[in-house]
């Protein structure tokens, strides 16, 4: 289980830090999102599926799982009570507004991902 955070809201999260935080204080930056990684890829499979169907079978059908790390962590949490109460910062997108802009983004920039994926094989 994860904290999901779109990412200009962890930029904005960044940038109020910066401008308003206290040198030397620790500030949790989190979404207030807590979900399982196989919600995350489903909601994603089913966005997926919106916007460019398979021609054949569902996105969800290429889910495969791997066997956990030794010692893999079972959940990550985030505290951000402070930087909400102290700098007043809260994110602006929910997990789903925020999953669905992310996706979008990835099929509008097709090229670049690819380009990326390419550099890294």
């Amino acid at each position: 289980m994860r904290d999901w955070l779109f990412v200009l809201d962890h930029c904005d999260a960044v940038r109020r830090v910066l401008e308003g935080g206290r040198i030397g204080e620790t500030y949790n930056i989190g979404g207030n999102s807590e979900k399982f990684n196989n919600e995350v890829v489903k909601v994603i499979c089913d966005l997926l599926e919106e916007a460019l169907p398979r021609k054949k079978g569902k996105y969800a059908d290429l889910i495969t799982f791997v066997k956990d790390r030794l010692g893999h962590d079972r959940r990550y949490a985030i505290d951000a009570t402070k930087i909400k109460r102290e700098l007043g910062w809260e994110p602006r997108e929910t997990f789903a507004s925020g999953i669905r802009k992310t996706v979008r983004w990835y099929l509008d920039n097709k090229a670049w991902s690819d380009a990326v994926a390419r550099r890294a094989a």
